[in-house]
């Protein structure tokens, strides 16, 4: 499977080519047309909020975990997060990205949701919501 450069923990400065941000644009798209998302509260998240409980948020969270490959039968494949990330990237966040491994919740969008969170608790800095 194609991984896409699109980490939930991307810098918000981090620039992404243009073929990048096209496949992050169409999953983005995608996963917000599937669970009905308010896309305002990736906006805020990205701004520096803290991720909200919102059920279509914590789906949405889910659904691009999955078509990423970083998300299967709710279980946080680590090794396939740890393997998408740019080197620098990988070298600030890597014990992180271990260490909250899956954080499972009632299901999967929880589950989901929870791991954001904490990777979001993790390195605020560089966190960052497609």
């Amino acid at each position: 499977m194609y991984y896409i450069l699109l980490m939930c923990l991307l810098s918000s400065t981090l620039a992404m080519d243009e073929e990048m941000a096209e496949l992050a644009k169409m999953l983005r798209d995608s996963c917000s047309s599937e669970t009905g998302v308010d896309i305002s509260l990736l906006d805020k998240v990205n701004a520096g909020a803290d991720l909200m409980p919102d059920p279509k948020l914590k789906c949405y969270t889910k659904c691009f975990m999955e078509t990423a490959g970083m998300l299967s039968e709710g279980t946080v494949d680590v090794d396939a997060v740890i393997a998408i990330m740019p080197e620098d990237f990988r070298k600030r966040n890597e014990d992180k990205i271990r260490a909250c491994g899956t954080q499972k919740g009632v299901d999967d969008c929880d589950t989901a949701f929870l791991t954001q969170v904490c990777w979001q608790k993790a390195n605020k800095a560089d966190y960052f919501l497609v």
